[in-house]
């Protein structure tokens, strides 16, 4: 039985993924050259290869020993302030290495792919909520790393047939509900796990960065979209590459501000987070979440199952006390 092979599925959003097609029944392989991954976070019943996008004959040895049906993609550099200070690493691993990973597909009769894409591809938003017809001016090296591979991928099914969906999240949060993989970065850069942390006490406070916005409370607007939710949308994007190929948005369309997320942590923990105002940031839009109803709906049958923050949150706060990694 031909596999699936899953690049970067030792990260956060690609083990759970990973954990989601498992559990639906698709034979998997997981390759990753763990420099953010973790092989913890990998089911003991799925192969794990160590490759790296920037070698092609890692690429070239793990297409030679499986038969693979198709990819999906999620291995990138993702810290925006990093790609700002060091391009060069961005365009380097996101899109050399991507071309490097077709390379290895089409040489091996692999023509189906989905990619882990991002609302960043659009830059500063001209208008909200944002579907897929909104302006792709990307506004960091990050987003348009993304975007140049959105582009590729559009000129590698006109000249050579590749079926393709690149998925444009919106904010991933949350953590497996059975508490087994979440969410761990370094450095953490994402609101929900810096606030639970500031509530366990391993960090001093939480920062608002601006509560000065034209939005409810001052504070700026987000989309947030539960990893589980993300996993689904990549196995019905799988199983409707033959009917399906292009870009779509993941996000839930519910506007959720920092000093919701906060409030919800301290409901959800029963504990207080400390916090500190400061300025705020370059680039930070005051909202910023996709449009209900879009093309995941529409196309691949999609509806988020966590609509509520505090549910979000309380997957977050489980994975947080008990951390394997």
């Amino acid at each position: 039985m031909k596999k699936i092979l899953v690049m970067g599925g030792a990260g956060y959003i690609g083990s759970h993924t990973v954990k989601h097609l498992a559990q639906e029944g698709y034979p998997c392989v997981v390759a990753d050259n763990l420099v953010y991954g973790h092989r913890e976070a990998v089911p003991e019943s799925v192969p794990f290869e160590k490759a790296d996008l920037a070698v092609p004959s890692s690429l070239d040895a793990l297409f030679a020993k499986y038969d693979f049906e198709a990819v999906v993609h999620f291995a990138a550099y993702t810290y925006v302030g990093e790609s700002v200070t060091d391009p060069q690493k961005y365009y380097q691993n996101n899109v050399a290495g991507t071309l490097n990973l077709l390379a290895a597909m089409k040489k091996r009769g692999v023509n189906k792919i989905v990619f882990s894409s991002t609302c960043a591809t659009y830059g500063e938003p001209q208008y909200t909520p944002m579907d897929e017809k909104h302006p792709q001016n990307p506004i960091n090296p990050y987003g348009r790393s993304k975007l140049m591979i959105e582009q590729i991928f559009a000129d590698y099914a006109r000249a050579y047939g590749l079926r393709y969906a690149a998925l444009r999240y919106f904010n991933a949060a949350g953590a497996a509900a059975d508490g087994s993989i979440g969410e761990s970065h370094n450095p953490e850069t994402h609101l929900i796990p810096l606030v639970l942390q500031a509530i366990k006490g391993e960090r001093d406070c939480i920062k608002i960065f601006g509560d000065d916005y034209p939005t409810p409370d001052g504070t700026c607007l987000r989309d947030y979209i539960h990893v589980e939710d993300l996993a689904t949308a990549h196995r019905l994007a799988l199983e409707k590459l033959d009917r399906f190929s292009g870009c779509m948005n993941l996000g839930t369309g519910v506007k959720t501000s920092v000093k919701d997320i906060i409030a919800a942590a301290e409901k959800v923990t029963g504990k207080k987070c400390p916090v500190r105002l400061a300025p705020r940031r370059a680039g930070d839009p005051a909202e910023l979440y996709a449009a209900a109803h879009g093309p995941a709906e529409t196309v691949l049958g999609w509806k988020p199952q966590y609509m509520q923050i505090e549910d979000i949150i309380a997957t977050a706060w489980k994975w947080e006390q008990n951390k394997r990694y």
